[in-house]
């Protein structure tokens, strides 16, 4: 039974967007590993910006911030 955890920022990840992340990532599992779909378990978590960072730095959103 794999479970598959998608950790993204919180910048307005559409429904439609979440539908395809779990979709196509089940095809993969199918692919790659000859997974059942009917047992293959994907979450995704939306974590507030504040809470994510990379690099020693709190993580911003913004290409400006960034640099």
């Amino acid at each position: 039974m794999p479970y598959i955890n998608i950790k993204v920022t919180d910048e307005g990840v559409t429904k439609t967007q979440k539908k395809e992340l779990i979709e196509g990532v089940t095809q993969v599992l199918v692919n790659v590993l000859d997974k059942d779909p009917q047992t293959t378990h994907i979450v995704i978590d939306e974590v507030p910006k504040e809470n994510w960072g990379y690099n020693g730095k709190q993580y911003t959103g913004t290409k400006k911030q960034q640099s």
